[in-house]
């Protein structure tokens, strides 16, 4: 059985989810690689953009299931305060503060 992490979902409080450790690790890991840490941020098809160059092959073969990835990273990081929304149109990330690993 494959390890599993649980994540949690900012739409969803008090919910958690468990997840391939390995799938989650390396799309985390890319998702702070590219969010920058000051204002405005980046859009979410900026990130989407940028995410499958910073993306392992072995476990995302051609950007395979990135998105779905993305959103659950996304959210996830959401709800623990380490990247925010900025109010703005279109919607913008930034980190909120730094984070271990």
């Amino acid at each position: 059985m494959a390890n599993k992490i649980d994540v949690k979902n900012l739409n969803h409080p008090g919910k958690v989810k468990s997840v391939d450790a390995a799938m989650y690790a390396a799309m985390r890991r890319a998702y702070l690689q590219i969010v920058p840490k000051e204002a405005p941020g980046l859009t979410l098809d900026a990130i989407r953009e940028r995410l499958p160059a910073a993306l392992p092959h072995e476990l995302f073969p051609g950007g395979a299931k990135a998105k779905w990835w993305a959103k659950t990273v996304q959210l996830d990081l959401e709800a623990r305060g380490i990247i925010v929304r900025d109010k703005s149109s279109p919607l913008r990330i930034r980190k909120l503060r730094q984070s271990p690993g």
